[in-house]
C-alpha cells in the first residue's frame, strides 16, 4: 500500500540535552528537481503529488521537527556540535515497520550553526546524492538520497552559488558524537536512557540481555568493520572520519570532501583539510578503532564498576574485531583477484600485486576488471606476478565465484565534477544518465565514458567540504 508520511518521533522522548526543535527557514521559491523513486518505494511513498507533500511538509508549521545534539573529535580535537545546517522532519514508519529519519540537509540555521548560515550549495547536495546512491548500489550501508530541491537563493561561498537541500534518509543519526555529548552531562542517568533508546531502535533483541551494554557494543563494532572493509573493497576515502561522523547504524554518513581511488596509493588523501593524512585510505580501519574506542569511553560505568574491568572487556573486544577485520580483509581482497580456498601465501600475492599497482600508479577499480578479463598480461612488469596469480588458482574450488565484488563503474571525481557543472548551466541529461547506470554498477556494459580513469588534465587532486 502506497502512503503519504507515517511520521514517529520517538528520539524528542529523550531528554532535551539531546536536541533542539526547529525549522527549514522559508526560501525564496523551493522547487524539487530531483527525486529517488526507489527509495519513494521502499518508503511506501506515493509517488503522484510527492512534490506537493514534500513542500507541505517542509513548511509544515504543526510538524515536529528539531535537530539533533552532539560532540565530536574532529581530526583528533574535541568540541561541542550539533545540526548546523540539518533539520530531522521525522521518523518515518513504512509498511514494513521499519523506521527511517527523514532530514533536510542543508535547510538553514540551527542553535548549533556557530557563525555558519546552516545552508548547502546545490552543486553539494548534488554530489552527496550520486556518491550515496551509488554506494547503496554498491552493496555498501549508507544514508540515502530521497530528493534535491534548489532554494531558489545564491549563497555565499568562495563565489555566489545556487543553495540546495538534500533529502537526507537513514536507519538512524545516533552518532559517536551523540554518546560523548552525553557522557559530558551532569544528569546520570542521560547516557543509560540514549544508550537503552539506541538498542531499543537500532538493535531490539539485545534489549533484556543482562550484559546488553556489552553486547550492544559487539555488535556496533562489526557493523563498523563489516563496513570499512567495504570502503577498502571500491576504493572509497571518506575523508571526515570525526567520531560526530560514525553513525551507529552502520551506514556511512556525511558526504563532505570524499573521493574513490583512481590510480592505487595506500596513503591517498584527497581533503583539503586533511593535512596529515590522519584519514588516508589505508587509516580508514585504525580510525574505525579509534572511534570505536571512544565510544566506549562513555559507558565504561556501564559495563562494570571497576573502570580496569570494563576496560579490559573493551580491550579484549577492539582486538577480537581488529583480527576479525584482517580476516575479512583478506577473504575480500581473495574475491577481487578471483581465488578462493586458502593458502599461506595468499597475504603475499595480494601485498605483491598491490605493491605493483601503486609503483606503476595502475587504476584501483580497472586493474581488478583486467584482471578478470585475463587483460593484465598487457604490462611486461606483471609477468612474474600473473605466473604466480595462475598456479595459485590451480587450487581454486569451482563454482563459488563472486560476481558483486568488483565494480565496473563508480563515481570518479572528474567524471561527477564534469556532470556537476552541466547541471550548473541547467542540463541534468548527463546527470540522469549516470544515476541509470550506477544502479547496476556491476554490469559489464557500462559506457567507456563513465568507466576509464582520468587523464593528468582531467585528475581531482583535493576535494572540498562544498556545503
Amino acid at each position: 500500500m502506497l502512503n503519504n508520511w507515517n511520521f514517529e518521533n520517538s528520539y524528542l522522548e529523550l531528554p532535551d540535552i539531546f536536541y533542539s526543535k526547529t525549522k527549514a527557514e522559508n526560501f525564496p521559491k523551493l522547487e524539487l528537481i530531483l527525486k529517488n523513486k526507489d527509495l519513494m518505494d521502499t518508503l511506501n511513498i506515493n509517488h503522484e503529488n510527492f512534490d506537493n507533500l514534500l513542500l507541505d511538509t517542509i513548511y509544515n508549521k504543526q510538524l515536529n521537527s528539531f535537530s539533533q545534539a552532539y560532540a565530536g573529535h574532529q581530526f583528533g580535537h574535541f568540541t561541542i556540535l550539533g545540526d548546523g545546517r540539518a533539520t530531522l522532519l521525522g521518523e518515518h514508519i513504512n509498511n514494513n515497520k521499519e523506521r527511517f529519519d527523514i532530514q533536510l540537509k542543508g535547510s538553514g540555521k540551527t542553535p548549533y550553526s556557530r557563525n555558519g548560515d546552516g545552508k548547502g550549495t546545490l552543486k553539494s547536495m548534488l554530489r552527496e546524492y550520486i556518491v550515496s546512491e551509488s554506494m547503496h548500489n554498491l552493496n555498501i550501508k549508507t544514508t540515502r538520497p530521497l530528493a534535491i530541491l534548489d532554494t531558489g537563493e545564491k549563497i555565499q561561498r568562495e563565489t555566489y552559488e545556487e543553495g540546495g537541500i538534500l533529502v537526507r534518509v537513514a536507519k538512524s543519526h545516533i552518532r559517536v558524537g551523540t554518546f560523548q555529548l552525553a557522557s559530558l552531562s551532569k544528569k546520570q542517568n542521560d547516557i543509560e536512557e540514549l544508550f537503552n533508546y539506541t538498542i531499543k531502535r537500532l538493535h531490539p533483541e539485545i534489549l533484556k540481555e543482562e550484559d546488553k551494554y556489552l553486547k550492544f557494543f559487539e555488535k556496533i563494532t562489526e557493523n563498523q568493520i563489516n563496513l570499512i572493509v567495504n570502503w577498502q573493497r571500491v576504493g572509497f576515502i571518506h575523508g571526515v572520519m570525526n567520531t560526530d561522523n560514525m553513525s551507529l547504524s552502520g551506514e556511512t554518513i556525511d558526504y563532505g570532501p570524499c573521493a574513490f581511488l583512481d590510480e592505487y596509493n595506500p596513503n591517498k588523501v584527497f581533503s583539503s583539510i586533511d593535512k596529515n593524512g590522519r584519514y588516508a585510505f589505508n587509516n580508514q580501519p585504525k580510525i574505525a578503532l579509534w572511534n570505536l574506542a571512544r565510544l566506549a569511553e562513555t559507558f565504561l560505568h556501564l559495563i562494570d564498576s571497576d573502570e580496569n574491568t570494563a576496560i579490559k572487556k573493551i580491550e579484549n573486544i577492539l582486538e577480537k574485531y581488529e583480527s576479525k577485520y584482517n580476516y575479512l580483509w583478506l577473504e575480500m581482497m581473495k574475491s577481487k583477484i578471483g581465488i578462493n580456498q586458502n593458502h599461506e601465501k595468499d597475504k603475499d600475492l595480494i601485498k605483491e600485486l598491490l605493491d605493483l599497482m601503486q609503483i606503476f600508479k595502475l587504476d584501483y577499480t580497472n586493474t581488478f576488471i583486467a584482471l578478470n578479463n585475463n587483460d593484465l598480461k598487457k604490462y611486461d612488469f606483471m609477468q612474474e606476478w600473473i605466473s604466480k596469480f595462475n598456479m595459485r588458482k590451480k587450487i581454486n574450488k569451482s563454482g563459488s565465484e563472486n560476481k558483486f565484488v568488483n565494480p565496473n563503474i563508480i563515481p570518479r571525481n572528474h567524471i561527477v565534477e564534469n556532470i556537476l557543472n552541466e547541471c550548473k548551466v541547467g542540463n541534468y541529461q548527463k546527470l540522469n544518465s549516470f544515476i541509470s547506470l550506477i544502479k547496476k554498477p556491476y554490469n559489464s556494459d557500462i559506457p567507456k565514458e563513465f568507466s576509464k580513469e582520468p587523464s593528468n588534465e582531467e585528475k581531482v587532486y583535493e576535494t572540498f567540504c562544498g556545503t
